[in-house]
């Protein structure tokens, strides 16, 4: 792991950009999720996978491979 890993690393504003795309398009797949699977702990489970992907995916734009902070 980096070094600063757990550390705040204030994203560009090329990158706040680009999460807020993603973040986007996680939200509508989110509400199909919520509209379209039955009650139930498969559909929970489901949702909350869903949004630990989306919070990874967003700190993979502001971070390279091996962790380093991506300029």
């Amino acid at each position: 792991m980096h070094a600063s890993t757990y550390e705040y690393l204030k994203p560009t504003e090329q990158q706040i950009a680009d999460m807020s795309i993603v973040r986007s398009a996680a939200k509508v797949f989110g509400e199909v999720l919520d509209k379209m699977l039955p009650e139930g702990p498969d559909k929970e489970f489901a949702i909350r996978a869903h949004r630990q992907v989306s919070m990874w995916a967003n700190i993979s734009i502001t971070r390279l491979p091996d962790g380093t902070p991506r300029n």
